[in-house]
């Protein structure tokens, strides 16, 4: 059994995609990195709903930012999150 501090961090990261606002943003950067307004306007939410809900996506490592002048675009981190996105969709697709 791995150590209790690495089956507490799991249990984290789970938390962090049990809410379908974070389920939804992290969909849309699947396609392409965009920026807060365009997340807000594509799932007609506030910005600052948004901008909190990247914030805690941000600290599970599950988005990057990227800055350009004075806009910030979210990315994925990397291509672990596809992969456990997909995995949870054949699962409760089975």
């Amino acid at each position: 059994m791995p150590a209790e501090e690495k089956l507490y961090d799991l249990a984290e990261l789970f938390k962090v995609f049990g809410d379908s606002t974070r389920i939804k943003i992290i969909w849309a950067l699947f396609e392409e990195e965009m920026c807060v307004c365009d997340i807000a306007s594509l799932l007609n939410m506030t910005q600052s709903a948004i901008s909190h809900q990247l914030r805690v996506l941000k600290q599970a490592r599950l988005v990057k930012p990227r800055r350009e002048g004075k806009n910030i675009f979210y990315s994925l981190d990397d291509e672990h999150i596809e992969a456990i996105f997909y995995q949870g969709m054949k699962h409760i697709s089975e």
